[in-house]
């Protein structure tokens, strides 16, 4: 996993610059046919002004030669503006799917314990509040791009209608564009704290969600969380919000008011040294024109700085999956159902993390193990003493640090470990239930699903509120315990060699705990997979062929059970 780099000076790690310019890198045609559209437009829009000048300071309307240069030059801005405008929303829209697109590539690639490091609560808003912040930026971004093309236009006609006149407005431009960097500078800083605050909140929401039955239950903590968390960090992303937009409209307002006084600095430089009529109009023309386009630009500054913020925070969340796990397939189509002769196993396999304080790391191994086909093997222990990360590196979502996972006795390679996980259906504990039911990998699609899930929808008591269709489930909206057994029914419709449940009868009553253990586990076993199960139900260890015991980390004892009746 790539580190995030340091902050730069406007909050903003600097090593994520790169990474929005590998960002950008596709679409740089398209920038400079923008760019040199909007250039085009402007120098039209300053020739116009330059016609329309001459046509104030001479005798006669337009005619001839003139009216036609005039529509000319009304084409060329009309249709760059079109051109740069539909190039920066082409760019903007092509960038928004593409960064959409890559993240959930990174996200799928990623190794898991990368995954796991990086929280729900910091991964959701990058990928929907700030992917969607650079969508709305676009559409303001090719407004403020024609508009600083058009100044850089009439900007040229000034200085072509005079250099002293121009070199006065060129100081007085030049302090107020550090005014307005100065102020921009400071603006993102809070931004990007705004961002930071973003996060926390959506971590609260996240709680008073998933925790309202507990809040509900506790006065104390309710009062905590809105009072203590949710206004204290809205009020301070107001607050940081106001500040921000109010140095931009601060900074705005001054820059309106700069070219008034502009014009006055002009006209007071007519009124002692002698000026054609003609650079004292134009001047005067220019300036009022071009408080439109500024105006534009200073409007646009504030979704700019928003989106640069945006555009951080997805390199930073791109630089940290920069890795992605190797040989991960994601276009390649399944190559049918996997076999296993023998087992699965571990040789030397060795595992460590790092402790978030800096303490001592907890390492899991060095771990022997071989699992046959056919076998039912109890996996238990103390909380943290390593099942679940055995399990992990058993499945092959975790890389061995050392020592090497085992497939009929084959170490699996890091280019056949994504091929090594398609052994197994797992129902973990913390599981997700996805509504589609995948291929059967047999080439019979999921035509067949309704009939064959439905025995064990019956058998496990909700073929009353779910079925099956079209390959899917028809809800997924149920208690914890049966949304298990659900996944329990997916498991069977799968029939990989090797399930693995980890807590599955945690979360059900006697009565489906003791079906669980006493009559569904056998019948798999008994058609010849491989159970691998995590459990704290001692009084049904017995049924196990062998119960694995982990005690920090490491492999305590590894007995096998002769069969017993219920009643021992």
């Amino acid at each position: 996993m790539t580190s995030p780099s340091a902050p730069g000076a406007d909050g903003a790690p600097s090593g994520n610059r790169a990474e929005v310019a590998r960002l950008l890198k596709p679409f740089y045609p398209w920038i400079a046919l923008s760019v040199v559209t909007g250039v085009f437009a402007g120098v039209a829009t300053a020739a116009l002004l330059r016609t329309i000048n001459q046509v104030l300071n001479q005798q006669g309307s337009m005619a001839g030669g003139l009216l036609l240069t005039f529509i000319a030059l009304c084409l060329v801005a009309l249709f760059g503006r079109m051109a740069s405008d539909i190039s920066t929303n082409f760019v903007g829209q092509q960038l928004v799917a593409q960064v959409r697109k890559s993240l959930a590539q990174k996200i799928l690639s990623a190794p898991i314990d990368a995954l796991e490091r990086y929280r729900t609560h910091r991964l959701m808003p990058v990928l929907s509040q700030d992917v969607d912040m650079i969508s709305d930026a676009a559409f303001v971004l090719s407004t403020a791009l024609i508009a600083v093309a058009v100044a850089l236009g009439c900007l040229a006609y000034l200085a072509w209608l005079s250099l002293p006149l121009f070199g006065l407005l060129f100081v007085a431009l030049v302090l107020g564009a550090t005014f307005q960097t100065v102020a921009q500078t400071r603006a993102e800083v809070g931004f990007w704290k705004a961002r930071e605050h973003e996060d926390q909140l959506h971590k609260a929401y996240q709680a008073i969600s998933e925790g309202a039955k507990e809040l509900r239950m506790h006065r104390d903590r309710r009062t905590r969380m809105f009072g203590g968390q949710i206004e204290r960090i809205v009020d301070s992303i107001r607050s940081v919000n106001s500040r921000a937009i109010n140095v931009f409209v601060l900074a705005t307002s001054f820059g309106s008011a700069m070219f008034f006084l502009l014009i006055a600095l002009i006209l007071g430089w007519a009124a002692f040294r002698s000026t054609e009529p003609v650079v004292l109009s134009g001047f005067v023309l220019v300036l009022l024109f071009l408080k439109g386009p500024i105006d534009q630009i200073a409007r646009a500054l504030p979704n700019v700085g928003r989106a640069k913020v945006a555009f951080m925070r997805i390199a930073d969340l791109s630089a940290r999956f920069a890795s992605p796990e190797p040989h991960l397939h994601l276009e390649r189509a399944g190559d049918g159902p996997q076999t296993l002769v023998e087992g699965i196993g571990m040789r030397g396999v060795r595992y460590a993390f790092d402790a978030p304080d800096g303490g001592e790391p907890f390492v899991l191994g060095p771990i022997d193990l071989q699992l046959r086909r056919g076998e039912m093997v109890f996996v238990v222990g103390d909380n943290g003493s390593g099942k679940t990360t055995l399990i992990k590196l058993l499945l092959g979502l975790y890389a061995p640090q050392q020592g090497e996972v085992l497939r009929d006795g084959a170490a699996v390679t890091p280019q056949a470990r994504d091929d090594y996980r398609q052994l197994f259906t797992t129902v973990f504990s913390d599981f997700y239930l996805f509504e589609d039911l995948a291929d059967d990998g047999k080439g019979e699609g999921t035509h067949g699903l309704p009939q064959a899930a439905l025995p064990y929808l019956q058998r496990l008591e909700i073929a009353h509120k779910v079925s099956i269709k079209d390959g899917s489930f028809s809800t997924v909206d149920l208690s914890t315990g049966q949304r298990k057994r659900l996944a329990l029914v997916h498991a069977y419709l799968e029939g990989r060699p090797v399930l693995v449940f980890d807590e599955w009868a945690a979360d059900q009553d006697p009565t489906f705990r003791h079906l669980f253990y006493t009559e569904l586990l056998p019948e798999l076993r008994a058609r010849g997979h491989l159970l691998v199960v995590i459990s704290h139900d001692d009084r049904y260890f017995h049924i196990a062929d062998r119960v694995i015991t982990m005690k920090a980390g490491r492999v305590a004892e590894d007995r096998a059970r002769a069969p017993q009746s219920l009643a021992a």
